[in-house]
């Protein structure tokens, strides 16, 4: 199983990794949308995106707007992992193509429960 890490820090990607790979994720990471875009269009697409929401160049929402234009995508999980807690917010993330929403701070065991139900991980 392959996962794209979306977020401008690098403390949460490496906490966001850590995770992963202990569930056997090969993980690789990006900075910001415009970025992670650039490798999705260049390589195998992941089975899962976790993105951040507030990013410099491109944020998280459209982000998730660009992934679900492209047909190439349509079966990358994406979860929105981000501190952005107002359920319109929510809403809107969901609407725009987020199959899971995750708030910031998180526990090991919500990010595991969010892979199960967009079902990536058993």
């Amino acid at each position: 199983m392959r996962a794209l890490i979306v977020d401008d820090s690098r403390p949460i990607r490496r906490i966001e990794s850590g995770i992963l790979q202990e569930l056997g994720f090969e993980t690789t990471t990006a900075d910001n949308g415009r970025q992670a875009l650039e490798q999705l269009r260049s390589s195998t697409p992941p089975d899962v995106v976790l993105v951040d929401w507030n990013m410099p160049e491109m944020d998280g929402l459209e982000f998730i707007k660009a992934v679900r234009r492209d047909s190439r995508f349509a079966k990358v999980a994406v979860l929105m992992v981000t501190t952005e807690t107002e359920p319109e917010q929510m809403m809107r993330a969901l609407s725009a193509g987020a199959d899971e929403y995750l708030m910031k701070p998180f526990q090991k065991e919500s990010l595991i429960d969010k892979l199960r139900l967009v079902g990536v991980v058993a």
